[in-house]
């Protein structure tokens, strides 16, 4: 190993997560620790303590654990990921706007209906009506 090795609550003090997450990113192989052959524990080492930060700064920029495994794999092979992470952060960016014109839209929507609802008394379920805000809103305004 390239360092002394290190307990989980080492790496996870040293990569600034909890325990959890480096039990965690060990389960799906996002890091591959080595196993003590005496007592079965897992040891890492400084290696893993960066792979770690590396994980937690790109999921700070919207990379899935998928793609970030995805890059890693590139990263591990010898072959340059940077590719890669162009075309998702591209692709990813366009789905922000997309869903950002969604939600502007949808709070237009919201906004008509509850200027239109102001003017609207409140109304008694019947067997014909749920809500009468709902029912009587034009979206055409």
């Amino acid at each position: 190993m390239n360092t002394k090795s290190m307990t989980v609550s080492e790496v996870s003090t040293r990569a600034n997560v909890v325990p959890e997450v480096v039990r965690y990113y060990s389960r799906i192989d996002l890091i591959k620790p080595k196993v003590n052959q005496k007592n079965g524990y897992k040891l890492y080492d400084k290696n893993d303590v960066s792979r770690i930060k590396f994980i937690r700064k790109a999921k700070t920029l919207g990379f899935t654990l998928k793609e970030i495994k995805k890059i890693l794999s590139h990263a591990t092979s010898g072959t340059s990921p940077c590719p890669i992470v162009r075309q998702i952060i591209e692709t990813r960016i366009e789905e922000n706007r997309q869903h950002l014109n969604d939600m502007l839209a949808l709070q237009s929507t919201m906004e008509k209906a509850l200027q239109q609802w102001r003017e609207l008394p409140d109304g008694i379920p019947t067997q014909d009506t749920i809500c009468v805000l709902i029912e009587t809103f034009a979206q055409d305004n």
